[in-house]
C-alpha cells in the first residue's frame, strides 16, 4: 500500500512510517510532497494521506493535542502498552506546548533536527532513524523483575531479543 505525507519529514513524520512498517503494512510505500499537493497526488496515486494539520480533510492527523502517531494507533486500535510509551514520547517531540508528556521527547526532537541538519532526503532519513525508533520502543516495553534482572522482549519484526 502506499503512504503519502508532506516532504522534509521530522518527528511525526517518521515516526508514522516506523509504525506503519513495523506493526500494520511491512511492505508499505511512501511518498513526500509539498503540502499545497498533497489531497491531489493522494488520488493520483492511490495513497493514504497522513499527518498535515491544516488540512481537515484528511483523517490521520493531529488530534487536539495528540500527534498523528497516536491518531493511527487509535485508528487501529493498538493497545500495546510499549506503543503507547511511545506515543507519549514522539508527540514530548512533535507537538509544541506537550514537551513534559515525557521526558524523553526533548531529545528525540533534537535528533530528528539533526538528521534534518544533514540534508539527507526524506527516504533516508527514514533508514537512518527507524533504529532510534526500534532502541525506545524497545526500552518503553522493557520490563524488569523486583530484583533489577532483565528478561527477553519478543519484538514483533525480529527474534527474540535479550536486554
Amino acid at each position: 500500500m502506499k503512504w503519502i505525507t508532506r516532504k522534509d519529514i521530522k518527528v511525526d513524520r517518521v515516526a508514522c512510517p516506523w509504525l506503519i512498517k513495523r506493526f500494520f503494512d511491512p511492505p508499505a510505500e511512501f511518498l513526500f510532497v509539498e503540502e499545497k499537493d498533497l489531497v491531489e497526488q493522494a488520488k493520483q496515486q492511490h495513497a493514504i494521506p497522513f499527518d498535515a494539520p491544516r488540512i481537515e480533510a484528511i483523517k490521520l492527523n493531529h488530534r487536539g493535542i495528540r500527534c498523528t502517531f497516536e491518531a493511527i494507533i487509535e485508528a487501529y486500535a493498538v493497545s500495546d502498552p510499549a506503543l503507547q510509551k511511545l506515543a507519549l514520547i514522539v508527540r514530548a517531540a512533535d507537538v509544541k506546548g506537550q514537551e513534559n508528556a515525557a521526558p524523553e521527547g526533548i531529545g528525540l526532537r533534537s535528533i530528528a533536527q539533526g538528521f534534518a541538519a544533514l540534508g539527507l532526503s526524506d527516504e533516508e532519513r527514514l533508514v537512518r532513524q527507524f533504529p532510534v525508533y526500534d532502541a525506545l520502543y524497545a526500552r518503553a516495553g522493557q520490563k524488569r523483575t523486583d530484583s533489577g534482572k532483565q528478561f527477553k522482549m519478543s519484538m514483533p519484526w525480529s527474534h527474540s531479543t535479550t536486554f
